[in-house]
């Protein structure tokens, strides 16, 4: 045992002066390589560490890049899937109702009655209804003028009971605008009402529902605004049920979208943002309040529920037959679209296209340059801006075309 300790004691001592030249030898090596190559072993770590995060970073970016692009494409596919399903399941009728302003009498004869002695009739009628009453040389019908749709067709309604009755005096006009007025209401409120119920769409505040049936009265382009916010209703919830949201917020907001319209004649500020002020104070529901003020990407974000009610409103206003335009007017906006874009310097020709949602833009090429070109289309789109009234947005084109022509004889 003796013997055997004093060799294993002789075998560490050589282990360790090995171990001792082997560490001298990699002192040495390391020594070395660090002349070759100019570095310390510390430095040579961190170099190696950046090119290893530098590949990283850049394999990182790769695979985001194409997780993005195949998100995207999944995403759009998606989308493309919800908004034809909705459409398609929309069933609606093609506009046809406008707001009726022309009263038709049964004789010329009955203009003089409405004019009264010394204009009396005429006055009453005007100061009680809030509407002018014009009566020119047209046959047969008198013209209603107001801004406010309610108030048009509470004249309408009481000027064909006067008519009918034919008793046509200060006292009797009072009398049937005033029972007009509260046949009108009841009736506003009734549409409301059936509005609501339509949609599945319950728990509405009486002061809701009352500003709700004013848009029966109300028109967009030819679109009655109570039948387009019942068709956005519906439309919402579709989307909002392709998404796995919440289908009654959906249609409770589709519903309520354009309700600002019943009041923006006489409040200020945008539809969006006067329709969120007003369901703020009847409706707890904070999503229904976002959903209202975000549909025209009027704030600085959009939650989900806006982007479900902007895309429903689009659908529901853009699709054939929903609005309308009278050919004079639209032929009418198109000229001064074109007139527009030709008053600039270098302009060749312009052309209204799409319906007025783009205008074509061609130029002189040895008048406008490249960069000019670019800030035309700038100057055209600013002046189309200050000087025009149009829905949505146009797009506007700058073309120049520079050509060399020759011929092989």
């Amino acid at each position: 045992m003796e013997q055997r300790e004093r060799d294993l004691a002789k075998k560490e001592k050589e282990t360790e002066s090995i171990r001792a030249h082997l560490g001298e030898l990699r002192d040495r090596q390391l020594k070395q390589l660090e002349l070759i190559s100019g570095m310390s072993s510390a430095e040579a770590k961190e170099k190696l560490h950046e090119a290893v995060e530098v590949e990283m970073r850049e394999e990182a970016s790769r695979r985001l890049r194409e997780w993005e692009a195949e998100l995207r494409e999944e995403a759009n596919e998606k989308a493309q899937e919800i908004l034809s399903q909705a459409m398609q399941r929309c069933a609606s009728e093609v506009v046809s109702e406008t707001t009726v302003s022309v009263v038709p009498l049964p004789s010329d004869e009955m203009k003089g009655r409405l004019i009264g002695r010394e204009g009396r009739n005429i006055r009453t009628l005007e100061q009680v209804t809030g509407v002018d009453l014009i009566v020119d040389d047209t046959p047969g019908t008198v013209t209603l003028s107001s801004f406010d749709p309610v108030r048009r067709e509470i004249a309408r309604q009481a000027l064909n009971k006067l008519i009918l009755d034919g008793r046509i005096h200060p006292a009797r006009i009072e009398e049937v605008v005033a029972g007009t007025k509260a046949e009108v209401e009841a009736d506003i409120y009734k549409a409301g009402e059936e509005a609501a119920y339509q949609v599945g769409v319950h728990g509405l505040r009486p002061e809701l529902i009352k500003l709700l049936g004013r848009l029966k009265y109300r028109t967009s382009y030819g679109q009655n605004v109570l039948a387009h916010s019942i068709e956005v209703a519906h439309l919402a919830g579709m989307i909002a049920s392709e998404l796995s949201a919440n289908v009654a917020i959906a249609k409770r907001t589709g519903l309520l979208h354009d309700i600002g319209k019943a009041v923006d004649r006489e409040v200020e500020g945008t539809h969006a943002a006067i329709g969120a002020d007003l369901v703020k104070q009847w409706d707890k529901s904070t999503d229904v309040v976002k959903g209202i003020a975000e549909h025209h990407g009027e704030t600085d974000t959009t939650s989900v529920w806006g982007f479900i009610i902007s895309a429903a409103d689009a659908i529901s206003s853009a699709r054939p037959g929903a609005r309308r335009e009278s050919l004079e007017r639209y032929l009418k906006r198109l000229k001064a679209l074109e007139d527009i874009a030709e008053g600039f310097k270098g302009v060749e020709k312009s052309y209204a296209i799409q319906a007025g949602r783009e205008i074509r833009i061609l130029v002189k090429p040895e008048e406008i340059d490249d960069l000019e070109a670019m800030r035309l289309a700038r100057d055209i789109a600013k002046k189309i801006e200050e000087g025009m009234d149009y829905p949505g947005q146009i797009k506007v084109t700058v073309l120049r075309e520079t050509r060399a022509i020759d011929y092989a004889k």
